[in-house]
């Protein structure tokens, strides 16, 4: 059987091949938050936002692996899914690793979303669900290898593939659908 690469594999190689200090996890974390906090999804305007956290110019490969991340994202946030696939390392990495980037795709949504949500009010849920996020941003050091450990990493992934829609609904300027053919 070959061995494929994870899609999360797969970026954090590109991105540290090319001398970025940043996680594929908070990429799509910054990513998710800018998109849920009204930003749209401009490809320009999340370049340079990615810019700002990749610390470097990125050349045409990373450029083109941000552009596909956030159709993908685009995808996902307008389509009819009630869920997010986060971009994380697979469960075959060890619980450490997986929830330090847990903590950083936490860490790049606050980021994101603090970016381009200045001033919106926000509902009693957005403002709990922010500081769920806030919470699990630091959750690096609290699980240990163990079934309970695992129990709880699946959890909070869980609830991070739903909670931030909540603020995407609450926050984002909505998308023109796809133009039907009306039905007469």
């Amino acid at each position: 059987m070959p061995n494929t690469q994870s899609p999360y594999t797969a970026f954090a190689t590109l991105l540290s091949s090319n001398g970025h200090p940043v996680s594929p996890a908070e990429l799509h974390g910054l990513l998710i938050g800018r998109s849920c906090a009204g930003a749209g999804f401009d490809a320009e305007a999340w370049l340079a936002d990615a810019a700002n956290a990749l610390e470097v110019e990125p050349n045409d490969s990373v450029r083109n692996a941000l552009i596909g991340l956030q159709e993908m994202v685009k995808a996902e946030l307008t389509g009819d899914d009630v869920a997010l696939v986060l971009l994380l390392p697979g469960d075959e990495q060890p619980l450490t690793e997986r929830a330090a980037a847990l903590g950083e795709w936490c860490q790049g949504f606050i980021a994101g979303f603090g970016l381009n949500a200045g001033g919106k009010d926000l509902s009693t849920e957005a403002k709990e669900v922010l500081q769920d996020l806030v919470a699990i941003s630091q959750v690096q050091d609290a699980l240990e290898e163990s079934e309970d450990g695992e129990s709880d990493y699946m959890e909070v992934t869980e609830y991070l593939r739903v909670a931030p829609l909540l603020l995407f609904t609450e926050l984002a300027a909505p998308v023109a659908p796809a133009s039907k053919p009306s039905l007469h």
